[in-house]
């Protein structure tokens, strides 16, 4: 007798799954970038709202692309006869033009409401006012700061080219780092991007940390050697971490904030491992 239950296998499957995969790439693009993609015939919806259980796994190599963008602008420019630090300034600025400052506009939020919120709800208030002050405009200059200083110092050390390399790298790791209060913490109001993305799965999020550590250690491998290979990546995550106990602390989940604060603290950490054993 047959089974009432039994399903015969979708002859179609095979197709659904490879298509699924570019519509997660490219969707991931469009939500932490401001590039110009057009829809593509096999996106059953390209506008939907992000579901980060399908974009983490594939979202470092979306970030590979942003940081190609980085890498880009730096050899252009430094094989247009700007040395290290202004090189770096127009590559800072190139990124933060593509991934439309949504990062920095995360870490001053967060710096201006964990700072000047003396109960959790003052702090989520001041988080959602779009006007900055004292303590955000800090973090701020600090961040930016700290990107144009390492990667100049980087081009100093490793020429252009190996620095873009390194570019990429960071924009890999730091992008799924960033990720890692949505994985470990609940959404910390109802609404807003935290409470939209929901809680990440430790699953998804494991798969694209894993992707994204083996990628960002095998380009660092390829630009350094063994200098950085393995424990960028890991001190990356550690940033990531530490933003991540620090929000359960001051508002007891995450926000979209927290999330944009962590993956530029992730990548700035990941930079500064980079270039530590150079010693300069």
């Amino acid at each position: 007798m047959a089974d009432e239950n039994f399903q015969a296998p979708d002859p179609l499957l095979p197709v659904k799954l490879v298509n699924d995969i570019p519509a997660r790439f490219l969707q991931a693009l469009r939500f932490w970038s401001r590039l110009p993609l057009p829809a593509s015939w096999f996106e059953a919806d390209p506008h939907a709202p992000p579901d980060m259980e399908r974009l983490a796994p594939v979202l470092p190599f979306a970030a590979a692309v942003l940081g190609l963008v980085g890498a880009l602008a730096l050899n252009v420019l430094y094989g247009f006869g700007l040395s290290g630090i202004p090189a770096a300034i127009f590559t800072v600025a190139t990124m933060v033009v593509v991934t439309g400052a949504m990062h920095e506009d995360g870490l001053a939020d967060m710096a201006d409401g964990f700072g000047g919120g003396a109960t959790i709800e003052r702090k989520l208030e001041i988080m959602r006012d779009p006007r900055i002050g004292s303590y955000g405009a800090t973090a701020l200059m600090l961040s930016i700061a700290s990107r144009i200083t390492l990667t100049g110092e980087l081009v100093y050390a490793t020429g252009p080219i190996r620095t873009g390399i390194i570019i990429v790298a960071a924009n890999c790791v730091s992008r799924i780092a960033g990720l890692m209060p949505a994985a470990l913490l609940p959404p910390a109001r109802t609404d807003g991007a935290g409470a939209a993305a929901g809680r990440l799965s430790m699953k998804a999020w494991g798969v694209g940390a894993i992707g994204g550590l083996i990628l960002s250690a095998l380009l660092v491998y390829a630009a350094t050697g063994l200098r950085g290979c393995i424990a960028a990546a890991f001190i990356s995550f550690l940033a990531a971490y530490c933003v991540t106990k620090l929000a359960d602390h001051q508002i007891g989940g995450q926000t979209g904030d927290v999330c944009g604060a962590a993956t530029l603290l992730s990548e700035i950490a990941f930079l500064a491992a980079v270039l530590a054993p150079f010693g300069l």
